[in-house]
């Protein structure tokens, strides 16, 4: 396999890595605690996530591979630090909502990690125009996820 190809496994690897931290502490809570609370209009049935997640961090890594593939022509760093920051986020948010059960704090979280996803696909946009389209299911799924954390914390603050 040559070593660009092998640059791209490296990054969809890096964030599936990423989805297996949030897996991890997504794990118990999911059968449990989640099940449990009441769910605003429009919560998709549970075996959705998986599948929708799994492309995303496809297309993600492949977003961050084609970034990575710039940095020959231009300056990748911010791009690619503000590819890694939001990754990190992603996998805080399931600590914080799931493994600590926190949707209030993990409301502002997500809020974090849509600016952060937003200012991502920005500066991919200036190395890749494939790069910012392939963010753009992520941005909007993550937006959706933010509508769906504030209706279950709207819902269940005073359930605990």
């Amino acid at each position: 396999m040559s070593s660009k190809w092998m640059s791209w496994v490296v990054f969809v690897a890096i964030c599936f890595g990423a989805a297996a931290v949030g897996g991890w502490f997504t794990d118990s809570s999911v059968k449990t605690w989640y099940p449990a609370l009441l769910k605003p209009a429009g919560t998709p049935p549970s075996w959705v996530f998986g599948p929708v997640w799994s492309v995303l961090y496809l297309l993600m890594g492949t977003a961050g591979w084609l970034v990575w593939q710039e940095r020959h022509v231009h300056d990748v760093w911010l791009p690619l630090g503000l590819f890694f920051g939001q990754l990190i986020l992603n996998a805080a948010w399931s600590l914080i909502f799931f493994r600590l059960q926190r949707p209030g704090l993990a409301l502002v979280e997500i809020l974090i990690l849509l600016l952060a996803i937003v200012l991502t696909t920005i500066s991919f946009s200036g190395h890749s125009r494939y790069a910012f389209w392939l963010m753009t299911p992520y941005l909007g799924w993550v937006a959706y996820a933010t509508y769906l954390n504030f209706g279950l914390w709207r819902l269940n603050r005073g359930a605990a």
